[in-house]
């Protein structure tokens, strides 16, 4: 197709006018080799409205920029793929981004920060079918656990669904567990390790089948407890951490346990203090290529 536009107007232009694209696109991709080991870069954040990195709280706010630093990203030595909701996989698609990677689809993305309906966590984003229609790898979903509040029940049930329609397509289900609770009126992860092994507990269980099920979990100073409450294997979750040398250090740790098999990363890569997303990207792709030896 020979269009003269430059940039990221050419995407906006094939929307408006072959949408179809995205589907071919899609068809055409190389698709990535699903590795026991992963790195992949998270990037389904702006879906739920959370654009803010430490102190800047429209940081992910740019499109333009946002896929800039993921095409950097994806460039680099060691990075398997990449998990995102469809807008972002359909951008990185048309621009010939994912040849080769492992695509992640996020799915429910509705229990949106700061609201009423927070734990009622929707299925707003991929399903099963729509994964296996673009030829991707599989989907993640968040799953918080809040006992105070009754739409959990909804979000466990549906989250469990979800895990079984995967499976049935042979598709990775990736679940983020949380046990949370609502602290001066906003809903909060409990990060203690107890907290933790409760929600990896009732993860791993839903579904018909764990058969196809991966974990991402968060990384704490006693992973070891964390892990001995699973044989599913379990990727870390990068987060929004204040200082990414600490964060690599952890990760580092944390990685040597053989139920680790690697890392979902992605504000803390994608906008690391310096800016320098590529030498960020490494550091933490070193870290994964290191315990695989």
């Amino acid at each position: 197709m020979d269009i003269t536009m430059s940039g990221y107007d050419r995407l906006t232009h094939i929307r408006a006018t072959r949408p179809s694209l995205i589907a071919e696109a899609a068809s055409r991709r190389v698709p990535g080799v699903l590795k026991d080991r992963l790195f992949l870069l998270a990037a389904d954040h702006p879906a739920r409205g959370s654009l803010a990195v430490r102190d800047r709280p429209l940081a992910m706010a740019s499109r333009h920029d946002l896929l800039d630093r993921l095409r950097l990203a994806l460039s680099r030595p060691g990075v398997d793929g990449v998990l995102a909701a469809p807008d972002v996989i359909e951008d990185l698609l048309l621009l010939g981004a994912l040849d080769g990677k492992i695509v992640i689809g996020s799915m429910n993305r509705g229990g949106l920060p700061g609201t009423v309906f927070e734990a009622d966590d929707r299925f707003t984003a991929f399903d099963a079918g729509a994964l296996l229609d673009l030829r991707l790898d599989g989907g993640k979903m968040l799953c918080r656990i809040d006992p105070g509040d009754p739409a959990t029940a909804s979000t466990l049930e549906a989250c469990s669904q979800a895990v079984s329609a995967l499976a049935r397509r042979g598709l990775l289900a990736m679940v983020e567990p949380f046990w949370s609770a609502r602290v001066s009126g906003s809903l909060r992860n409990d990060l203690s390790v107890e907290a933790v092994i409760r929600a990896v507990s009732v993860a791993q269980a839903l579904g018909t089948t764990s058969a196809y099920t991966w974990l991402k979990i968060p990384c704490l100073p006693e992973m070891e407890a964390v892990m001995a409450a699973t044989t599913l294997p379990a990727l870390l979750l990068g987060g929004d951490p204040a200082h990414l040398d600490s964060a690599l250090a952890s990760w580092e740790r944390a990685l040597r346990l053989p139920g680790v098999r690697g890392l979902v990363v992605g504000r803390a890569l994608l906008y690391p203090p310096d800016d320098d997303v590529a030498a960020a990207v490494d550091a933490a792709a070193a870290l994964v290529r290191e315990d695989s030896r």
